[in-house]
């Protein structure tokens, strides 16, 4: 039995906790195998886009995953592409990193806090923007070269050893979390890596705004959407994936294409955070979808700056379609 693949990266608002209850809203056309095509257009972490390559792969057969994080693309591609060649540069990284001493409470520096920053400093060059744009300075480089497998092993490393796993960058687009204190992360991961690379065979892999990447959506599809959450007021928030950014206006163009698709006859799903855990008098969500179905569901938050704050709290999944 082949291993089952689980996402690459810890991602803040990854979908993993929530899996069951999302298949338990999905429409029947994905379980009675009358949808044969998947798009997510904000892939993230990937947890849900495994969960249906690995429970409906026999039924739907085309599947088209992008992001808007130039570094979840190349990280996917070459994960697709070049899986052997990733593990030999992680193992090269975890072979200098582990047998350093780990880093206690309270430390300013060490060996390891040195690496990481080195290895960080090298992540943030401005060099890269050369690899990430096309000559017009605009367009993203979907074309996988070599350099990619050292980017890709890069962000693996850098999401295992920083604090709590949190992917984030600043407003110039570099990232930022300071160093993490594990004794024995998994930097390799050797087996998933490779159940990973065989779950993205066939796969569609494209960057870019998801405004871009619906051109294939048509009545045999069903689309999941998972943008950044509207911040809830005095809540920690984890909007920073990348430097663009996703405020009301966005979430209403979302909205607008999320009724787009609905008339080309798709089956769409959003999640959403619940502005109601703050304020019972927020109706953004509830009328912008008014049209549609919003399904209140819990979850657990998987990161937050206070540990006091870990908990079940209200999300939103809004479907084009009813749940039996």
């Amino acid at each position: 039995m082949e291993d089952i693949a689980r996402p690459v990266l810890k991602w803040a608002g990854g979908k993993r906790q929530l899996l069951g209850i999302i298949d338990e809203h999905l429409p029947s056309e994905v379980k009675n195998g009358e949808v044969t095509k998947y798009v997510e257009p904000m892939v993230g972490g990937g947890a849900v886009f495994f969960h249906m390559k690995e429970k409906y792969g026999t039924t739907i057969t085309e599947y088209f995953i992008s992001d808007y994080n130039w570094d979840l693309f190349i990280l996917y591609r070459v994960i697709q592409a070049r899986v052997k060649d990733l593990i030999s540069e992680l193992e090269i990284l975890a072979n200098e990193y582990l047998p350093l001493p780990p880093t206690q409470k309270g430390d300013k520096e060490g060996e390891r806090i040195s690496m990481y920053m080195r290895i960080r400093d090298e992540y943030n060059d401005d060099e890269w923007e050369n690899d990430r744009f096309l000559k017009d300075g605009v367009r993203l480089r979907k074309r996988l070269n070599e350099r990619w497998v050292r980017r890709a092993a890069m962000t693996i490393f850098l999401n295992r050893t920083c604090f709590n796993g949190l992917y984030r960058v600043n407003s110039s687009g570099k990232f930022n979390v300071p160093h993490g204190r594990y004794n024995n992360p998994d930097i390799v991961d050797k087996q998933n890596l490779q159940a990973v690379s065989n779950t993205l065979q066939g796969v569609n892999i494209s960057v870019g705004s998801y405004v871009d990447n619906l051109a294939m959506v048509d009545d045999k599809t069903f689309v999941y959407f998972d943008p950044p959450y509207r911040p809830l007021p005095d809540t920690p928030s984890f909007t920073d994936y990348h430097k663009a950014a996703f405020g009301d206006n966005e979430q209403i163009e979302l909205a607008s294409m999320f009724t787009e698709l609905h008339e080309r006859g798709a089956k769409v799903m959003l999640s959403n955070s619940d502005p109601k855990n703050t304020d019972m008098d927020d109706n953004f969500f509830d009328e912008l979808y008014s049209q549609h179905h919003i399904n209140r569901v819990l979850a657990r938050r998987a990161i937050n700056s206070d540990g006091e704050g870990r908990g079940e709290i209200a999300e939103i999944l809004v479907t084009n379609y009813g749940v039996d």
